[in-house]
């Protein structure tokens, strides 16, 4: 990953007079397949790219957070007893929300100073938000001396976005952040949990291409797809779309029909680039 550790470093020190304990990082990721499926238990093949926020972090005695987005030269400082959110939103929102997965989570945090870095395009579709909030979770961990597995950070990531930053998104931008590796797509199973590293065939090499239509999930209607497949699914009998089938679907209002119609047969795309990738098919 390709972050400025030297500057980070220097941001750091200028703003919170010490040098950093240590750095963690996260990348973005691009999606080969699988859109709208993750919240429908489904399945997604995304993939780590060469872009990342890294967070720099020291611990403090206290129990306050002072946080610097140095790419927006903004600040933030709070105390972990009041993690609440904050009127002006944005990345703000992201490190609160993180810290109180975090401590909802009985984790025992102190407080901790923190500069913030990346170079994921913002609202591109890159899951800029997932990496802030893996980086996140790694530093402010590591900065109270906690170890947790990279999926359970990732699962607390997603309570986060949830909770604080209004979007109610399934599970795989974290698990690309948290367990995404070079060279491999990364098969995400939304239902069991389960990942499957899925190695790019020698010679292939993915182009993202910035198209500057901006992306906020929280300003689309997002929400209310993943509330419509949920009303289909119900409507269906169904505890998620994941166990739909294309007959079954057909019985639907016609909104309702449409949603659940991609579902089922992205999910089954999905498993097809699988297969393909496995076995060096480029044509299909």
């Amino acid at each position: 990953m390709p972050a400025d550790t030297a500057n980070l470093t220097r941001a750091f020190a200028a703003q919170h007079g010490c040098e950093p304990r240590l750095i963690a990082e996260a990348p973005g990721r691009v999606n080969l397949i699988g859109e709208h499926t993750d919240y429908n238990e489904g399945f997604g093949l995304p993939v780590a790219i060469d872009r990342s926020v890294a967070v720099a972090a020291a611990p403090r005695e206290d129990r306050r957070v002072r946080a610097h987005a140095v790419d927006h030269d903004q600040r933030d400082d709070f105390s972990l007893d009041a993690a609440r959110r904050h009127p002006m939103g944005g990345w703000r929102n992201y490190v609160r929300g993180v810290l109180w997965a975090l401590l909802d989570s009985q984790l025992p945090l102190g407080g901790v100073d923190l500069s913030i870095s990346g170079d994921v395009p913002q609202g591109a579709g890159l899951s800029s938000s997932a990496a802030l909030e893996l980086a996140l979770a790694g530093a402010i961990c590591a900065a109270s001396g906690i170890e947790l597995p990279p999926r359970d950070l990732a699962l607390l990531c997603q309570r986060a976005e949830h909770m604080y930053a209004g979007v109610q998104c399934g599970i795989m931008d974290q698990f690309a952040a948290a367990l995404g590796r070079e060279g491999c797509a990364l098969f995400v199973d939304c239902q069991s949990l389960e990942t499957e590293d899925v190695p790019l065939p020698d010679g292939v090499a993915i182009v993202v291409i910035d198209s500057k239509a901006p992306r906020e999930l929280a300003a689309t209607p997002y929400n209310q797809r993943r509330d419509e497949c949920a009303q289909a699914a119900r409507e269906l009998g169904l505890s998620s779309l994941r166990n739909a089938d294309e007959a079954q679907i057909e019985s639907l209002p016609d909104v309702l029909r449409r949603r659940a119609r991609h579902v089922v047969t992205e999910n089954a795309r999905v498993l097809a680039a699988k297969a393909a990738l496995g076995n060096d098919d480029r044509a299909a």
